[in-house]
C-alpha cells in the first residue's frame, strides 16, 4: 500500500487556499440531501457538528456523555495558540508553523501544519464572536502569554479555564443547531463498531448505555471526535471514561492507526498519592510562566522548602536551557523532572516530584496579580493536596497527558477508508512526536470549524444522494458481530473485574512503555500485555446485565480495546530505533542526554494495519519530505 496523504502542490503559503478553491462544491439544496455522523462532542466534534449543520447537512451527533458540554475538552486549561501577533514580538503564521514542526521534532507533515498555524487567526475570532470570554489586558485588547517551545506571547486564555470557555462557544453553536432540527443528537450512546459497505464507511454501530440496546445508523460519511488513548496507561490526566474504542473498533474494520508510541507526558502534574488513585490531576503548563521548577541541590535534602536557601537550590531547567528556561517543551521539562528524581532528589513523601515555586513572581508581582492570572488552578491544587500553593510550593511530576498517534489521515482528514474522516486528537495529523502546549485546543477547532466544512464537500460531491440503509448485509454482519462481543464479555463469568486488569495493562505501559524506553523493556511490554489478555479472556468478571445500565461491561469493553492498542503502541516504540520527542529510546540519546533523531531511517509515519485476530499487524510507511524547513538537532539551549 502507497499511502498518499493528497498534499496540494505548490508554495507552502498558497496550498491551502489554492485547494480550497480546486474541492469539489455541492450547492446548498443538494446539501440538504446528505447525512453525516459525527462521534464525539470536544472541541473537534462540536465544532464539526455545528459547522456542517449550519451548511445545510443533516447531522447525527453521539456522545457517551448525558451533555455534549461533558466532553473531556472541558479540562483543558492553559490556552490556545494563534498567530495574531498582538504583542508585536515577532510572532507570524510561519513562526507558529516552525515552532510546530520543530516542537514535534520534525515527525509531522509540513502542509498539514502549515495550514493549522494559517486557521489558527480564524479560530480567536470565530470564539471572540461566540463570547468566549478571553483575558483582556487593561486596554481591552485580548490577552497573550507565553508557553514551551516558543520565545513569543501568542496563547490566548480565559483564567485557567480556557478549554471548557472554548467548548461552551461550540456547544452553543451545536445548540442553535439542534434547535433549528439539522442536528439530531444522540446522549448516552457509545459507538461499539464502524460499519464499512461497499467499501466507504457508510454507518455505526452503537450502544445505548441507558437500556444497553444495539443500534445501527447509516449516514454518507463518519466524522470520529473521539480524542485520544492515553487511558491506556490507566492513570492519565484524562477524564476517566475517555478510551479508544471508536477508533480502534475503526482500526479493526481497515484504518491504518499512525504513530502509537508518540505519547505525550506532561510535566506539570499533582503527583499519585496512592496505590488506588483512579486518575491524575493537570496543572496547567501556563505555570511555568511564572512558577520555577527546582530540587535541592542535595540528595535526600529533608528541609521544607522554606528553609533550604536560594544556594542550595537547583533551578536545573534555568540552569540546562538558558534561552528558554522553565517553558522548555513538555518532553523536554519531563524527562529531566524524572531525571531529578531518579537521582534521588526529588522532594515529598515519595520523593516523586519537585517544586513549582511561585514566591519569587508573588514577591515581584503580588500575590493579587498571581490570582487574577491562576486563581481557579491554586484554587484546585490546594482542594487537592491540602497545600496552599500562595505559601509553599506546588509540588508536580510528569503524567500520561496527551497522545500525537492516532487514526491515519490525508490532508482531507480522511482516513485510508473512504468516507470515514477523524479530527483532533483522535487522528494523528498535526502533532509529530510531541505536542506543543496550547495545540490541541487549536487543532480541534481547526478541523472541526474551517478543515472538515471544506473537504467533506470535497467527498460527498463524489457520491450519490442515496446511502446503504441498515437493512444492508454489512450493517447486519456488524451489529451482530457487537453483539456476540458483548455476550463473550458477560460470559467469561471470572473472578477479577475490568478496573483490577485495567490497573495491571496501566503499571506495564507506564513501566516500559512511558517516559523511558529501552528494547528490553518494551519486548517485555509485550510479553506481559499477552499474558495479561489472557487473563482477560479467561477471568474477567462483568457483574450486572447487558440490558441495562451497566458500567462493567462499558469498562470491559474498553479495555478490551486498550489491550491490544497497548502492545501495539510498545511495537510501534520497539521498530522506531531512535528517539524523537516524546518517544524516548535510552539507547538513543546524545552525551547531553537530548533525543538522538535517526532522520535517515525513520523519517516516516508509521501507519499500522489490522491483519486480523492473533496476527501481528504489518507496517506501511509515509515518507516525510520537508521542502521548506531543515530537519536539525532540536535545542533549547
Amino acid at each position: 500500500m502507497i499511502l498518499d496523504a493528497k498534499a496540494p502542490e505548490g508554495p507552502l503559503e498558497k496550498k491551502w487556499n489554492n485547494h480550497r478553491f480546486n474541492v469539489k462544491l455541492i450547492n446548498p439544496a443538494n446539501k440538504r440531501k446528505f447525512d453525516i455522523i459525527v462521534v464525539g462532542t470536544g472541541l473537534a466534534g462540536a465544532s464539526a457538528s455545528a459547522s456542517l449543520a449550519e451548511l445545510g447537512y443533516n447531522v447525527k451527533c453521539f456522545c457517551f456523555h448525558d451533555s455534549p458540554r461533558r466532553a473531556h475538552s472541558v479540562a483543558a486549561q492553559g490556552g490556545i495558540n494563534a498567530a495574531k501577533n498582538y504583542q508585536n514580538d515577532g510572532d507570524s503564521i510561519y513562526r507558529l508553523f516552525y515552532d510546530t514542526i520543530k516542537g514535534g521534532d520534525f515527525r509531522s507533515r509540513e502542509s498539514n501544519v502549515y495550514r493549522l498555524a494559517e486557521v489558527s487567526v480564524n479560530i480567536i475570532d470565530q470564539a471572540v464572536a461566540q463570547g468566549v470570554p478571553f483575558a483582556r489586558e487593561y486596554g481591552g485588547l485580548l490577552d497573550n502569554r507565553s508557553f514551551g517551545g516558543a520565545q513569543v506571547s501568542r496563547t490566548f486564555y480565559a483564567k485557567g479555564q480556557t478549554g471548557q470557555q472554548l467548548l461552551y462557544g461550540a456547544f452553543r453553536a451545536l445548540n442553535r443547531q439542534i434547535g433549528l432540527g439539522k442536528v439530531k443528537m444522540y446522549p448516552r450512546y457509545e459507538m461499539l463498531d464502524l460499519v464499512v459497505a461497499d467499501g466507504k464507511a457508510q454507518g455505526i454501530i452503537t450502544r445505548n448505555l441507558i437500556n444497553g440496546e444495539i443500534e445501527s445508523f447509516a449516514g454518507h460519511a463518519v466524522v470520529l471526535a473521539t480524542g485520544g488513548y492515553g487511558n491506556a496507561y490507566y492513570l492519565s490526566t484524562n477524564a476517566k471514561g475517555s478510551n479508544a474504542t471508536a477508533i480502534w473498533r475503526a482500526h479493526k474494520r481497515g484504518a491504518l492507526f499512525a504513530n502509537p508510541c508518540f505519547t505525550q507526558i506532561h510535566p506539570t502534574c499533582i503527583p499519585a498519592s496512592g496505590d488506588y488513585q483512579s486518575k491524575l490531576t493537570l496543572m496547567s503548563e501556563s505555570l511555568r510562566n511564572d512558577g520555577r521548577v527546582w530540587v535541592p541541590k542535595s540528595v535526600d535534602d529533608k528541609r521544607s522548602p522554606d528553609q533550604i536557601p536560594e544556594t542550595d537550590r537547583d533551578y536545573f531547567l534555568e540552569r540546562k536551557y538558558p534561552s528558554f528556561g522553565n517553558l522548555v517543551p513538555r518532553d523536554i521539562a519531563a524527562r529531566n523532572i524524572k531525571e531529578a528524581c531518579d537521582e534521588g532528589r526529588g522532594v515529598g513523601s515519595t520523593k516523586q516530584s519537585v517544586y513549582l515555586d511561585f514566591s519569587e513572581a508573588i514577591k515581584r508581582l503580588g500575590a493579587n496579580t498571581i490570582e487574577a492570572k491562576y486563581g481557579n488552578l491554586f484554587e484546585m491544587y490546594e482542594k487537592i493536596t491540602g497545600e496552599n500553593p500562595y505559601k509553599v510550593p506546588m509540588r508536580i511530576y510528569p503524567a500520561v497527558h496527551y497522545t500525537m498517534g492516532g487514526l491515519w489521515v490525508d490532508y482531507n482528514l480522511q482516513s485510508n477508508i473512504p468516507g470515514l474522516f477523524v479530527t483532533g486528537e483522535a487522528n494523528f495529523s498535526d502533532h509529530g512526536a510531541n505536542r506543543l502546549g496550547a495545540s490541541a485546543l487549536m487543532q480541534g477547532l481547526a478541523d472541526g470549524y474551517f478543515v472538515i466544512p471544506v473537504t467533506m464537500g470535497n467527498y460527498l460531491a463524489t457520491l450519490g444522494f442515496e446511502k446503504e440503509n441498515e437493512s444492508h448485509p454489512a450493517f447486519k454482519e456488524t451489529l451482530e458481530d457487537v453483539k456476540s462481543n458483548i455476550n463473550t464479555l458477560m460470559g467469561i463469568n471470572g473472578k477479577v473485574s475490568p478496573d483490577h486488569l485495567h490497573r495491571e495493562l496501566g503499571k506495564i505501559m507506564w513501566n516500559y512503555v512511558g517516559m523511558a524506553r529501552d528494547a528490553q523493556g518494551l519486548s517485555k511490554a509485550i510479553t506481559e500485555i499477552q499474558a495479561l489478555r489472557s487473563e482477560f479472556n479467561s477471568n474477567l468478571r462483568v457483574v450486572g446485565d447487558r440490558t441495562e445500565l451497566n458500567d462493567q461491561l462499558e469498562k470491559a469493553g474498553r479495555l478490551q480495546d486498550f489491550l491490544e492498542l497497548g502492545e501495539l503502541m510498545a511495537r510501534d516504540a520497539l521498530e522506531r530505533n531512535e528517539s524523537c520527542g516524546g518517544h524516548f529510546r535510552t539507547e538513543y540519546q546524545t552525551p547531553e542526554g537530548e533525543a538522538l533523531r535517526n532522520d535517515d531511517e525513520f523519517m516516516y509515519v508509521s501507519a499500522w494495519q489490522y491483519k486480523g485476530q492473533g496476527q501481528q499487524e504489518e507496517l506501511v510507511k509515509e515518507d516525510l519530505k520537508f521542502e521548506f524547513v531543515h530537519p536539525s538537532q532540536r535545542s533549547y539551549k
